[in-house]
């Protein structure tokens, strides 16, 4: 599956979600794609964001690791049915806004945990679902410099 409509899925699956429970799943499965699509950019991405990419994959196996494992069957987490990337800027667009919204989502959460101990989780995981987003961020900074560069080399 293409990662739009995978990101779509996540973005509906997380709107859908009331539970404490529902929602770190979500938010593992947003960073478990999230790693994926870093893991694709970075092996056959544009040369100019490999190194972003791979920097995504990590933090988002550390937004993973904050989190309790979900358990899942294999068909329904959505990283491992990530088949193409597709058009990068618009899949990191997505992910980025997808990113945004599990960082609100585990907000809300946090403010109404009712333990230290999911309040951190929540506060582990909405740090690095920050600093996956700015990576995200950085790589379409990236982009546009490197569609702005192309035109000038043809005029030249």
């Amino acid at each position: 599956m293409d990662a739009m409509r995978l990101i779509l899925a996540s973005r509906r699956a997380l709107a859908g979600s009331g539970e404490e429970r529902e929602i770190m799943t979500e938010a593992w499965q947003a960073q478990a794609l999230a790693q994926a699509i870093g893991s694709r950019l970075a092996v056959s991405g544009p040369p100019e964001l490999r190194g972003e990419a791979l920097g995504l994959t990590e933090l988002a196996g550390r937004g993973c690791g904050v989190l309790d494992v979900p358990r899942l069957d294999v068909g329904a987490l959505r990283a491992s049915q990530l088949t193409e990337l597709g058009d990068a800027r618009q899949a990191l667009l997505s992910l980025g806004g997808l990113l945004g919204e599990v960082g609100i989502a585990l907000v809300g959460l946090a403010s109404a945990a009712d333990d230290e101990t999911t309040y951190w989780q929540c506060m582990e995981a909405i740090d690095a679902a920050e600093e996956s987003r700015d990576r995200v961020r950085e790589m379409l900074r990236r982009l546009a410099v490197r569609e702005q560069a192309v035109p000038e080399r043809e005029a030249g």
